[in-house]
């Protein structure tokens, strides 16, 4: 018999609205699920269990409206929620609870949906990894030896083991792709200036933005469409196009052009290996994508210089935080690690550094022009243990990230939006997930794609505590 959680979160919300659920059994099913089984996967770092029961009564009083009515979901644990512990990972702020709330988490009350708590992040969400100090690593559903990726891990891992129907991430440097990829759900990383209140325009090379994570590509499109229309302002630059999204999973694009590369700017400057699973999920997606119609074209594409252009804005971003010397020597090791390197950098470096993912935004944006989507593979390994990622030489950690998951950053440079989803599965049945970037603003064309492959695909299964 099938779980409320089986259901999709559109399917649920349609459930709510015609009152075959009610807000407050939802909420209760969910935090259930999360009692007795996030012990193992470490997905939460706070679980707001009594706040969220408040919080369905007060919505089941009020008019059954809003995109998200009834429907939970958790915060990271990098968005402050007012009266909520908010310790971004860190063991800097693990007292801190924060009087306001911000509007990454606002938007989402507003659409009706109800916080269960905060979803784990690494420290100050710096890594591909989400293993800290002050909690359990977030594991992958399908395996718990296995992290589950970085840095919105927590989120991946809750919406992977079914104790989320969905979950807002962010993404500076493939912090939704990497965990959403890891463990085999939907991530969707918009494009720069298509989020109005995290729109990447305020961070330096304007990196990071908000996108959401969900188990299907229609279930993510309805949480961007939150994203996206939740406050409009006016002061925020927006990506060409516009929602909302959630219609073009119902509607196939008749014909696209896809190139497909395996391609990394790292590969001259990193040992990047592709995994020969990670390489049969691509040449599964272009097959299906030209069974469906679209034209499928080899992209070679070449691009130098990027190693040194991006370690240098990801050092210059990290240098940012006001951090005293006797709070270096309390944060992780690559946190010290990329602040005091950020902190040596000059003004003529950094410039330098600007200037050039200036030019490699425009030199990309030209080289994919002729396609409507780019297919890559969305991680470069498998999987990999909990204490794999060297957390002790912050150097080599950080090659490490780079060789797992060299697909990703050049996105959040180029400002791109890019979609992964799960297509092929591994000999011990573990999901295996493609990347396919859009042009500035293509986001629907992305979700119409992704949803045909999904159809293409059909059913895909769950972990084995799915059924827990």
């Amino acid at each position: 018999m099938a779980e409320l959680h089986d259901l999709t979160a559109i399917d649920q919300v349609a459930a709510l609205r015609r009152g075959e659920l009610s807000p407050l059994e939802v909420v209760t099913h969910y935090l259930a699920r999360i009692a007795r089984l996030d012990d193992r996967v470490g997905a939460f770092v706070e679980v707001t269990a009594d706040a969220a029961r408040e919080r369905a009564e007060s919505v089941t009083r009020a008019e059954p409206v809003g995109a998200l009515w009834g429907l939970p979901f958790a915060d990271k644990d990098l968005v402050p929620r007012a009266g909520v512990p908010t310790r971004f990972g860190s063991r800097l702020h693990q007292d801190l609870v924060p009087d306001e709330t911000a509007d990454q988490a606002a938007v989402l009350d507003e659409a009706g949906g109800i916080s269960l708590g905060k979803t784990s992040t690494p420290e100050f969400g710096l890594t591909g990894y989400t293993e800290t100090q002050i909690g359990p690593p977030a594991r992958d559903p399908w395996n718990l030896d296995n992290g589950a990726g970085g840095s919105s891990g927590g989120a991946a891992a809750a919406v992977a083991a079914g104790l989320l129907p969905l979950a807002p991430a962010s993404d500076g440097g493939g912090s939704i792709r990497i965990p959403a990829a890891t463990v085999g759900v939907v991530g969707i990383k918009p494009s720069r200036g298509r989020v109005p209140f995290a729109s990447g325009l305020d961070s330096p090379g304007g990196l990071a933005v908000a996108g959401p994570i969900a188990r299907t590509v229609a279930d993510a499109a309805l949480l961007l469409d939150v994203q996206v229309s939740g406050r409009p302002y006016g002061y925020a630059t927006r990506a060409p196009g516009s929602g909302p999204f959630g219609e073009a999973a119902q509607h196939p694009t008749t014909f696209a052009r896809i190139g497909v590369t395996t391609v990394s700017p790292w590969d001259d400057d990193e040992d990047i290996r592709l995994d020969p699973d990670a390489a049969r999920a691509v040449d599964v997606a272009a097959a299906l994508l030209s069974d469906g119609g679209h034209g499928v074209d080899p992209f070679d594409w070449r691009p130098r210089g990027y190693a040194e252009m991006f370690t240098t804005i990801w050092r210059m971003s990290a240098a940012r935080m006001t951090l005293t010397d006797a709070e270096l020597e309390l944060v992780e090791p690559i946190t010290a690690w990329l602040v005091r390197e950020g902190r040596a950098l000059s003004g003529a470096q950094v410039l330098e550094a600007l200037t050039a993912a200036s030019a490699f935004e425009r030199d990309t944006i030209t080289a994919f022009a002729p396609f409507d989507a780019v297919l890559t593979p969305a991680l470069a390994l498998p999987p990999q243990p909990v204490g794999w990622f060297d957390r002790a030489d912050a150097a080599r950690g950080f090659s490490q990230q780079v060789q797992y998951a060299p697909y990703s950053s050049f996105v959040n440079v180029a400002g791109l939006p890019a979609l992964v989803l799960p297509v092929t599965v591994d000999a011990s049945g573990h999901p295996v997930s493609v990347q396919l970037i859009g042009r500035p603003g293509g986001e629907a064309q992305l979700v119409a794609l992704a949803a045909g492959l999904e159809r293409q695909m059909g059913a895909l299964p769950h972990p084995a505590l799915w059924s827990l």
